[in-house]
């Protein structure tokens, strides 16, 4: 206990000295968990919204039709296909589609779509495009050739509600048409390539114009939660290519997984900066207390003792900035993972990713727990340099300093 006493009076004795240490503990862990609950935070939202709008948890598709989106190649047994759908639990929802590749044309331009042919209904479950409309209903007012498409390729070639615009495809016996379709909606969503390159007409009048009433090219399953997609993989038999979001997209499953290591190597280099500093100011503190220590010396106290004397100063100033610094980043994080980051001034750069402007913070509760405990260790490591640096001091030599 006396031990504990000296090392705690030390850390007072100056007092701006400790204080700025602590201040550097504090800073470094809030800065170091702010910056991993941003990351984390976009890394969330663009898989959130890829899942949301074109992604889903699973995909199945003939196993030939992702070499070139031929359009003869569709799902084969869909009957039984979605009677064993059926009696998944684990699955919430899944919708089936139409996929052309084609070309969407006004006076003022054309650009190339891929089009959904889609059941609005269905759509509604798996997707959020109907949440976000900028303008107009969602493919239910119009009778006649109804179209949803995106607000970037509404500006690209002049579009409103209402307005008229020609898809060019090829039907089932690759002839070439051309059919107005009238603006029903207008959605935007966080990625501006998918608000470019997608347009969503019903199912009966693409498979009516294409001549493929009856088939469908894609199934889009929405799981109960995200980490179910793998074992629901597992559950269904078909002869026809099942994709988890991961295998869709593997970029997106890539960073999924590396981003829990990069958490701990981005932190660890934060507190290996810290702990240079520790090292730096505890060496000065023992330099302008060297008489102190070899009166200690001198009068008897062990070297292992003045061992701990120093490593307990040093884990007393993290002890005390430590649960600051959690805190602090605590609040920080949660504040804005409610109200979020706005971040207008890069927008276009970040809905080219597929990001919103606005960014909400989140962070694993178990993450708060590991760093400090990782700041604990780090501090004891950055004492044993100079207190083993105390224990070469001479005592008479000691006695003698200024």
């Amino acid at each position: 206990m006396i031990l504990f006493k000296i090392a705690w009076r030390n850390i007072w004795r100056n007092k701006l000295r400790s204080i700025v240490v602590m201040v550097s503990v504090v800073l470094g862990i809030w800065s170091g968990l702010f910056i991993m609950a941003m990351t984390l935070g976009l890394n969330e939202q663009r898989m959130s919204g890829a899942v949301d709008t074109y992604l889903s948890h699973l995909q199945i598709h003939h196993p030939r039709f992702e070499d070139d989106y031929n359009k003869k190649y569709t799902i084969l047994n869909r009957k039984t296909l979605e009677q064993q759908l059926d009696t998944i639990k684990q699955i919430k929802a899944y919708t089936e589609r139409l996929v052309i590749n084609g070309m969407a044309a006004t006076s003022k331009g054309n650009y190339g779509v891929q089009i959904l042919g889609i059941f609005p209904e269905q759509e509604k479950k798996i997707t959020k495009i109907s949440e976000k409309l900028v303008s107009g209903t969602y493919l239910y007012k119009l009778k006649r050739n109804p179209i949803v498409i995106g607000e970037k390729l509404a500006d690209k070639l002049g579009l409103k509600v209402n307005s008229k615009v020609v898809l060019n495809f090829q039907d089932a016996e690759n002839n070439t048409i051309a059919v107005s379709f009238r603006v029903e909606g207008i959605f935007k969503s966080n990625s501006s390539v998918f608000d470019m390159g997608t347009v969503f007409v019903k199912y009966q009048d693409l498979a009516q114009l294409t001549g493929l009433e009856g088939k469908i090219h894609e199934i889009a399953i929405l799981c109960n939660k995200i980490d179910s997609a793998d074992s629901v993989k597992d559950k269904v038999y078909t002869d026809n290519k099942v994709e988890t979001w991961g295998q869709i997209a593997p970029e997106m499953g890539y960073a999924q997984q590396t981003m829990s290591s990069f958490i701990y190597i981005f932190m660890g280099i934060i507190l290996i900066a810290l702990a240079f500093g520790i090292v730096n100011t505890m060496l000065m503190a023992i330099l302008e207390r060297k008489h102190e220590l070899g009166m200690l010396m001198s009068v008897g106290m062990t070297k292992s003792k003045i061992f701990g004397m120093i490593v307990l100063e040093t884990v007393f100033l993290v002890l005390i900035a430590t649960p600051v610094g959690v805190l602090l980043s605590y609040w920080s994080i949660h504040y804005f993972g409610v109200y979020g980051i706005d971040l207008a001034s890069v927008a276009k750069g970040l809905e080219s990713l597929g990001i919103g402007s606005r960014i909400y913070t989140n962070l694993p509760k178990d993450m708060y727990f590991i760093i400090t405990l990782m700041t604990l260790f780090v501090a004891v490591l950055s004492a044993i340099f100079p207190a083993r640096r105390a224990l070469k001091l001479n005592p008479a030599e000691a006695v003698k300093a200024n």
